[in-house]
């Protein structure tokens, strides 16, 4: 490859670089002192239980390596740690954390220890026995069973049961709703429990993983689960998260109610018994079971009763009362059954009854319920919270059998109040919609949801006492934002992690125009969210594709325009946004969208495992099953900020199925005949997304087999004529046992343009430093000179006429990468001038947003001329690498700053 770096120029990087190499030396010296920040402004209201990640740079900190964790007195506070990712050289990448924080705890410290030591009481305990594993956290004491159908055996407060088992419900429904005529048969399923491992036991945090399936009475199976439990040392409450894998048939098999149930044991009398529902903001319906009111009400001496009953304290016994107070004990209604139903996310309703022989009556009613409820009596109950409730409709909270001596707590992930769930195809056009009609990939057999999951995440706390209504808040704002620790934008951009980024600029007028464009960005998509109910058990997390201007509304119904999985990386895009920013609205719209493109729009089980659906009305509907849309790349952000093991699970999953997927169903098998190899792959978005997959897993493990996966694939590159451009539109013969790439032909050359648009550049930015390998250096850096360069360009380097990309907005960070390793500010011009013209696919370049408030939309609606998601993302993923790679290049005398805000 010809050297475009003039003599002058080179002795100011290689200056440069051995100036770095200095500080990177000493630094690595030295271990950092890490401020903690929560994500948000508040710090939890009450003692809570937390685990982060944090990366450290190469050389610093080695497995066993202890930590201290302190306030801003100097105390210390318990903390617990874990290998998350290695370096090449062996030392920690990421390190996970966990403590017990109390209430206005702040401004902390992390520090690697002078020695090793443990500031954490060993006050968790975790107890294996043949049958059961018991974990006491100091204060309360869970029973898990290792088989059967009890998941939560028992819970104790204080030596107090306050659950005596809980359990995972499914109700199935043979065949869809009808209208008129016999309705489908429900049957109930029961979670059995086939497996229990224990991930963690402490000091601080103990993980218990829980394997299984739904099974009915006759013992048919179906519906596999996934639910780990997370404990803390010293605290009452569980995290648990909760995934289910759908594995029915699409026309027969609808899920009508699925939920987690538990039983509640009371020895109280029917008056000192008590149910909670959370509303609205910090509202609540709170009602005993019988309300000693009527007519009259219950006094002791001059003491109102009643007042003191609706505050959840304890009234006198039945027998302590006179006779004619004992008749209005016997008098009174006393309510049974409680349920609060959120069927949509604009509204709930709340309903109770006396029995099951007589009628609900309305009890109440409000817009979006935060998922609260608590049913116990004044020695202690338990209060279930879940998460998005109400974004993730239908929903629903039951309170059973309260007037028995044995009551039920039923959390409904998907209410039996609301309709069957329906996963059918939106049509049956047995072709589909073609590209061309309506850019939908249908193909038979391929729109099946079989093998999709959902993960939901509840929070349980066992009390001794009924709660205040305080106390409740507190709980269900821990259960609705768990809180997070994160260290600073400026200190994770310090490590080199996940990849080029910038932090804010706010240094000239050209760059505040670019910042408050990436701020428009994310402010216009969230507002959509609400605007268009961007919710639901299936959706919510993910956004739209394609915007009908025409129509005022985003293309929910036309093929492959409608919900976006991932297409052109707005995962990426808003995680990005976070790390720059540390803006808490950011991160959770991010969260949610890791959680659902992870696991909807995903493949876990069935002939796609390890792939995931193109963009389609429906998640599952495309018939393009691809690994760009499995890769572990999309889910190294959440893993390495929470340590949530499930998004664990996801990656490693996709780094075997997906390299033996596409070996199965050849993505390019409507393209290209088969040829002599296995199937075929191109750089991008197949073989990177593999790349991704290889990367995250070696930093996992530590095990060089997956960096030698690689290392294989470069080694086929770097013997081909024109490197990564060696294949017909990108296609290369590709063996997935071996990891071999192969030119199908002699003459071919070409290039796809998913290569940069799926995460390719990403994966690539990260991977250059960790393999320091000259051929593969050499392989990407080729690609960003010529991709989208001038032909003439093309065929110095190739001697070929041919032209490799498009020149766009989109392609950017390319130039901008050539730049920032060679210096030709040829390339920075360059990478400037595309990104700031007009984008040929999407004709705005700004994010200025206008409100529509006319009869045609039911609803006043911002909007963006020209907008499109797949616009958006690579727009503002090319702003952010910009600001990093060539941010000292940047044209303020550009036309598009003269008149910027």
């Amino acid at each position: 490859m010809k050297n475009d770096i003039s003599i002058p120029l080179l002795l100011k990087f290689v200056l440069g670089i051995l100036v770095f190499g200095a500080f990177q030396n000493t630094y690595s010296q030295e271990a950092p002192v890490v401020k903690l920040d929560w994500l948000g402004e508040d710090t939890s209201a009450m003692a809570t239980g937390v685990s982060w990640g944090v990366p450290f740079n190469k050389g610093i900190v080695k497995t066993g390596d202890s930590f201290s964790l302190k306030d801003p007195k100097g105390s210390e506070l318990p903390i617990q740690s874990w290998d998350l990712a290695y370096w090449p050289d062996g030392s920690l990448k990421w390190v996970g954390f966990a403590s017990v924080v109390q209430a206005g705890d702040d401004d902390l410290r992390l520090e690697l220890a002078s020695k090793h030591h443990g500031t954490a009481k060993k006050t968790l305990q975790v107890q294996e026995n043949p049958t059961n594993f018991i974990i006491d956290t100091g204060v309360s004491e869970f029973m898990i069973q290792k088989k059967g159908d009890r998941m939560i055996e028992s819970i104790f407060v204080k030596n107090k049961k306050i659950s005596s088992g809980g359990r995972l419900i499914c109700i199935k429904q043979e065949g869809p709703d009808v209208e008129i005529g016999t309705p489908p048969v429900l049957k109930k399923y029961i979670g059995e429990i086939s497996k229990v491992s224990v991930e963690q036991s402490g000091p601080v945090r103990a993980v218990l993983k829980i394997e299984g399936n739904h099974e009915g009475e006759n013992g048919e199976s179906w519906l596999p689960f996934v639910v780990r439990l997370y404990f803390y040392s010293g605290l009452e409450s569980v995290k648990m998260v909760h995934t289910i894998i759908y594995d029915g048939d699409q026309y027969n098999d609808f899920i009508r109610g699925l939920g987690v149930s538990f039983e509640l044991p009371l020895d109280e009398e029917i008056h000192n018994r008590h149910v909670r529902f959370s509303g609205d903001n910090k509202g609540f319906w709170d009602e005993p079971a019988q309300p000693v009111n009527g007519r009259v009400k219950l006094y002791q001496d001059s003491t109102n009763l009643y007042e003191k009953q609706l505050k959840g304290k304890r009234l006198p016994n039945r027998d302590e009362f006179s006779e004619r107070k004992q008749i209005l004990l016997d008098h009174w209604a006393s309510w049974n059954d409680f349920k609060l139903v959120q069927n949509n996310a604009e509204g709930f309703v709340i309903k109770k009854r006396t029995n099951d022989q007589s009628s609900w009556i309305d009890a109440g009613a409000g817009e979006r319920s935060r998922g609260l409820v608590f049913a116990g009596d004044v020695s202690g109950g338990l209060a279930v919270t879940i998460r998005n409730f109400w974004q993730s409709y239908p929903s629903a909270l039951e309170v059973r059998n309260l007037k028995t001596d044995k009551a039920e707590i039923r959390a409904w992930l998907w209410s039996p109040e609301g309709p069957a769930m329906d996963l059918r195809p939106y049509d049956t056009l047995a072709w589909g919609h073609s590209l061309e009609a309506s850019y939908e990939d249908v193909q038979p057999g391929h729109s099946t949801p079989e093998g999709i999951a959902r993960t939901s995440e509840l929070l349980l706390f066992a009390t001794p006492e009924v709660p205040s209504l305080e106390k409740l808040n507190a709980i269900a704002k821990m259960g609705n934002n768990p809180p997070l620790l994160t260290a600073s934008p400026q200190y994770i951009h310090s490590i080199p992690v996940f990849g080029a980024w910038s932090l804010p600029d706010h240094s000239s007028k050209g760059k505040i125009w670019l910042e408050n464009q990436l701020k428009k960005a994310f402010d216009f998509y969230q507002a959509q969210v609400e605007q268009r109910n961007w919710y639901g058990f299936w959706d919510y997390g993910d956004v739209m594709h394609g915007y009908d201007e025409d129509r005022h509304e985003w293309k929910y119904d036309m093929g492959g325009y409608a919900w976006d999985n991932t297409e052109l990386m707005p995962n990426m895009w808003l995680w990005y946004q976070y790390l720059r920013t540390g803006k808490q609205d950011v991160f959770r719209m991010a969260e949610a969208m890791t959680r659902h493109t992870g696991e909807v729009d995903v493949y876990h089980a069935g002939p796609f495992k390890g792939l995931g659906s193109r963009h389609n009305v429906l998640h599952w509907g495309g018939g393009a099953k691809e690994v760009r849309i499995a890769q572990a790349a999309l889910g190294r952000f959440y893993y390495y900020l929470t340590t949530d093991e499930r998004t664990g699970d996801l990656m490693r999953e996709s780094v075997e199925a997906s390299n033996n997927a596409i070996g199965e169903l050849d993505p390019l098998r409507l393209i290209l005949d088969k040829s002599e190899y296995p199937t075929h792959a191109r750089v991008g978005p197949d073989w990177l997304a593999l790349v991704g997959n290889w990367m995250t897993e070696w930093e996992r493990t530590g095990d060089n087999k997956y960096r030698d996966k690689i290392l294989t694939g470069v080694e086929s590159f770097s013997k081909m004529p024109y490197g990564f451009f060696s294949g017909k539109e990108g296609a290369f013969g590709y063996d997935p046992e071996s990891a071999k790439l192969y030119q199908l032909e002699p003459d071919h050359i070409g290039e796809s343009h998913l290569s940069v648009l799926m995460g390719g550049p990403e994966i690539a930015y990260e991977l250059t430093p960790l393999l320091e390998n000259k051929k593969w250096s050499e392989l990407w850096l080729q690609f960003s000179k010529l991709y989208g360069a001038p032909v003439v360009e093309v065929k110095k380097e190739f001697n070929r006429e041919v032209k490799l990309g498009d020149v766009a907005p989109w392609y950017s960070r390319l130039a901008a990468y050539y730049y920032s390793k060679t210096g030709n500010e040829k390339y920075a011009r360059r990478a400037w001038e595309t990104f700031l013209a007009d984008n040929p696919w999407g004709d705005y370049t700004t994010f200025n947003s206008t409100i529509y408030d006319e009869p045609e939309s039911l609803e006043p609606v911002d909007e963006v001329k020209g907008v499109s998601t797949n616009n958006t993302a690579q727009w503002s993923l090319n702003a952010i690498q910009l600001l990093e790679l060539v941010g000292d290049q940047f044209p303020e005398d550009h036309p598009r700053f003269k008149d910027s805000e």
